[in-house]
């Protein structure tokens, strides 16, 4: 784990995306991006990508606007497919 200074606008999906395009690897572990009890960005990284990651964070200015869930996503929370609600209203 190391720590660097959080950016003003996070976005834990965008940063990891950002840091594995950069060569840096991370898990898509909710706890692989954090925030300590002194407000610091905590990421799990190897050591040796420290300086990568760095550079990535600090130019890192993340939407702070959750997406907006599309019908397949929405359909997914509920456990079906565009392809079950089709059978459902043709069947």
């Amino acid at each position: 784990m190391i720590t660097f200074t959080k950016p003003e606008n996070l976005n834990g999906t965008e940063l990891r995306a950002e840091l594995n395009a950069a060569g840096v690897l991370i898990s898509n572990a909710p706890e692989s991006v954090a925030i300590d009890e002194n407000k610091k960005l905590v990421l799990d990284i190897n050591p040796d990508d420290e300086a990568k990651a760095s550079a990535v964070v600090a130019a890192h200015n993340g939407t702070i606007v959750a997406p907006k869930p599309t019908i397949s996503d929405k359909l997914a929370s509920v456990g079906l497919s565009i392809d079950d609600l089709k059978a459902a209203l043709l069947g």
